[in-house]
């Protein structure tokens, strides 16, 4: 069964380009939804996708791509809307 993720990402993930290495490990992984910077200087993204890889996608987003330095992801959950046929970065 999908579901919904929702998370916020806080440390250094701006300026590194978190939204470009997000977007293409859950398209690797078969994920959909997006990624955006907020103003606050965090990362906000939607994903969907089954609970293992929607698991193994968080972790991802934990770690972050070189450069970057997570220091918190704040998640919610819910079920999965079927809204997005892939994940792009939302501006």
């Amino acid at each position: 069964m999908r579901k919904r993720g929702h998370f916020i990402v806080r440390g250094r993930v701006q300026g590194v380009c978190y939204r470009m290495y997000a977007r293409d490990e859950a398209r690797r992984l078969g994920v959909t939804g997006w990624v955006r910077n907020r103003p606050d200087g965090t990362v906000e993204l939607v994903a969907e996708a089954d609970e293992e890889t929607l698991q193994r996608f968080l972790a991802w987003c934990r770690q972050g791509p070189p450069y970057a330095a997570v220091s918190e992801v704040v998640e919610s959950y819910g079920p999965a809307r079927g809204e997005y046929q892939t994940f792009e970065i939302a501006f």
